[in-house]
């Protein structure tokens, strides 16, 4: 199988799994791992909860063995503060240090971080050289294709992060302002792609093993990410990499090994944070796992109400009693 190199990182170049806030948790990434992803990426790490210390940041900086290769994701508008939440890092061992400055999300685009630093390409830079100067490990980007329609600047962007020392851009092909609207423009990121030298990493829309080839042929980008279609689906990374060494695909998930592997994303999180906390946090797991199934909704409201992992087990249990009597 074909490598990428992120400094000296090598990746299968087959698919990564996006960073995706609430979602991308050490469970979420060791299950994708199971499945194939060739790379991850950490939830959004505020570079300024982890220069003060806050206990939930730094539980957010753990990786283990088993999700790596893998790269923590930081933001903030502050070089100092970001630069030295890297230097923090460091005591991680992270494979990567990743600096968002794509989220749309508007509480963290009104604090000056995520995609308002599209707009501010200098303090941009500045960010990523004194980042560079404090990380032990390769520092990336992840960016969009711009603030709005008006404003599209990420191939401009992306010259001036590989100048300031970037060693890869991943290049969202939506602005901001649609935030998860519309269709990804592709084709910004294969402009992205001619314009710099470092790993360009295509990220929006990719939905299937033939999605995410076509992906790479439109934008010759060098590695693809996947993000929401991730969702009740962690296999899909599987299918990518059949169908990139082989050209086939491998045979559609059963409703019991779909339940079986919903158990096992369930016994990760409970391993992680605890029964309580995490059953309350597979709530939304749940719902993506059994969408498509007979009888969703009722499943969709029952799963509301679980808070012991013995009653998702009985859940799991009923839909495949279900779908073996039809």
């Amino acid at each position: 199988m074909e490598k990428i190199y992120i400094g000296n990182v090598g990746i299968e170049k087959t698919a990564a799994l996006a960073p995706m806030a609430s979602v991308a948790d050490r469970a979420y990434r060791l299950i994708c791992k199971q499945f194939g992803a060739a790379y991850c990426v950490s939830e959004m790490i505020s570079s300024k909860g982890l220069c003060f210390g806050d206990k939930k940041t730094a539980e957010l900086c753990t990786i283990t063995d088993e999700e790596r290769p893998c790269a923590l994701q930081i933001f903030g508008e502050d070089a100092y503060y970001v630069s030295k939440a890297a230097y923090l890092l460091n005591a991680y061992s992270p494979d990567v240090i990743d600096i968002n400055m794509g989220c749309p999300v508007p509480k963290i685009v009104k604090s000056g971080s995520g995609s308002a630093l599209m707009s501010l390409p200098k303090t941009a830079e500045e960010i990523v050289r004194q980042t560079v100067k404090n990380s032990c490990c390769p520092v990336t980007v992840k960016i969009r294709a711009g603030r709005d329609a008006q404003s599209i600047n990420a191939v401009d962007f992306a010259k001036r992060m590989e100048q300031a020392g970037a060693a890869a851009v991943t290049v969202h092909g939506r602005t901001a302002k649609q935030m998860y609207s519309g269709k990804a423009d592709r084709q910004i990121i294969a402009d992205v792609k001619k314009a710099v030298k470092i790993p360009v990493i295509g990220n929006g829309d990719v939905d299937s093993a033939e999605d995410c080839v076509q992906m790479y042929k439109k934008t010759d980008c060098d590695l693809v990410m996947v993000g929401r279609a991730t969702y009740g689906n962690p296999w899909i990374f599987e299918q990518i990499d059949m169908y990139i060494r082989t050209g086939t695909l491998p045979p559609p998930k059963t409703i019991r090994q779909r339940m079986e592997i919903m158990l096992r994303h369930a016994q990760l999180m409970i391993e992680n944070k605890g029964e309580e906390q995490a059953m309350k946090e597979m709530r939304h797991n749940v719902i993506w796992y059994v969408k498509g199934i007979r009888g969703a909704a009722a499943l969709r409201r029952e799963c509301s109400e679980i808070k012991e992992y013995s009653q998702l087990e009985k859940m799991a249990a009923g839909v495949i009693a279900a779908d073996t009597e039809n």
